[in-house]
């Protein structure tokens, strides 16, 4: 057989080139609505990603925020006054690095 004579061939009132055509389509369109479901459940995970992104970096700007609160030095002093007593350096105390090693060895400041 040639493929004229196949192609005009009919089975129950249709020519064989028809059902083809129609497959083909049927095939095509169900390809597309895969592709564009599949498209639409991707896009809405990348949205969902970037929410994420976003309340993320508002919990990173929130830290940042924390730590230069508790890294004032302000703070940080009133609070070494108030719990462990300390205090700063009187500048009758300070001492010349040329008399650091005198004082390492026992001696009093000169």
């Amino acid at each position: 057989m040639t493929w004229p004579a196949i192609l005009s061939r009919r089975v129950r009132g249709f020519r064989i080139v028809d059902l083809l055509a129609l497959a083909i389509l049927l095939v095509l369109a169900f390809g597309v609505y895969a592709l564009k479901t599949l498209a639409g459940a991707q896009s809405a995970d990348a949205a969902d990603v970037q929410r994420q992104i976003v309340q993320e970096d508002r919990r990173v700007r929130l830290l940042r925020a924390e730590i230069a609160h508790l890294d004032d030095p302000s703070r940080i002093e009133r609070l070494s006054t108030q719990y462990l007593g300390m205090a700063p350096v009187d500048p009758k105390r300070d001492a010349s690095p040329d008399a650091l090693a005198l004082i390492a060895a026992g001696g009093s400041k000169p």
